[in-house]
């Protein structure tokens, strides 16, 4: 089953379906093993990690596309991708979608900032005109060749310069009209404006993006489920905790000089090769290796 099919059937069941952030393809497995249903490609933390900057439009329709063929590869969950703006007009928008369904996401989101954009919990963000925009989803849509890939509108008007709730709620009824799957509301600013967004925006597939410290509350999954949204994105979760640990293990090892107090603190050995299934790799040569040389002797020429 492709994993956007897996991902339609997850929409059609009851519950919300939680995703958190990855920026490469060990943290989607981890995710994967952990148990949720599906992994968020998150932009940003792919800017931090790869580039060591912050999410400000600087990583490339390649680079984006390629790492989300690295994560997609990895895991068997569906992996719903960012795709920032769609990286310019129509035509690049239809060279994304179609980059990334080869990648294999099962889904992707296009927002309505100008370029380059920047992370929608940051200030000064622009928008491009509503007709723009518009005219990108539909490019979307039509650029798909799996019409399972689940295609998200995103809207930052929210908290955009000169924007506000009622006209994201605009943006987002025009994005579905031209064909987007499910919608992404960036940044409300309270949960009445969620409970807002659930209720114009009934039966829709909506999206919450929970980001810790930024402009929307935290609120439980259950609690956005309440409120009529079926996708939790944890963006940036990993990213953070990972970096703070990070800060506290090379502290360490600068104070003590030695890793050896560390071992509890991280995966054996042999545990991160059980990770990334070595034994797999080496009983797959081991047996292509027999089978040639069963081949080799009894095929013509052979010894048999």
């Amino acid at each position: 089953m492709r994993p956007s099919t897996r991902l339609r059937q997850l929409l059609a069941q009851p519950g919300i379906i939680v995703a958190p952030g990855v920026y490469d393809a060990l943290l989607a497995r981890l995710v994967e093993r952990a148990g949720f249903p599906a992994a968020y490609m998150t932009g940003s933390g792919i800017a931090a990690t790869t580039l060591g900057r912050p999410d400000i439009g600087l990583v490339s329709f390649s680079e984006m596309a390629q790492r989300a063929g690295y994560i997609a590869e990895a895991v068997s969950i569906p992996v719903i991708a960012d795709a920032d703006t769609g990286y310019g007009g129509v035509h690049n928008v239809m060279r994304t979608v179609r980059a990334y369904e080869r990648a294999g996401v099962a889904a992707l989101h296009l927002e309505d900032q100008t370029f380059p954009k920047r992370c929608g919990h940051f200030e000064g963000k622009t928008l491009v005109p509503i007709e723009e925009a518009t005219a990108k989803v539909r490019a979307a849509v039509q650029a798909r060749s799996d019409h399972d890939l689940v295609i998200i509108a995103r809207t930052d008007a929210r908290t955009a310069v000169g924007g506000g709730l009622e006209e994201a709620l605009r943006r987002g009824h025009a994005y579905l009209a031209a064909g987007a799957d499910a919608l992404f509301i960036e940044s409300p600013l309270s949960q009445e404006e969620l409970r807002r967004i659930g209720e114009d925006f009934k039966g829709v597939p909506l999206l919450a993006n929970m980001v810790e410290g930024g402009k929307t509350p935290l609120l439980s999954n259950e609690e956005l489920q309440a409120l009529g949204y079926r996708i939790v994105i944890y963006a940036n979760f990993l990213t953070r905790s990972l970096a703070r640990t990070a800060v506290g293990l090379l502290e360490a090892l600068r104070r003590e000089g030695t890793t050896r107090g560390l071992s509890e603190r991280m995966y054996t050995f042999g545990e991160f090769n059980a990770l990334l299934e070595l034994e797999g790799y080496f009983d797959l040569e081991g047996r292509l290796a027999e089978e040639a040389r069963k081949m080799l002797l009894t095929g013509p020429g052979g010894a048999g």
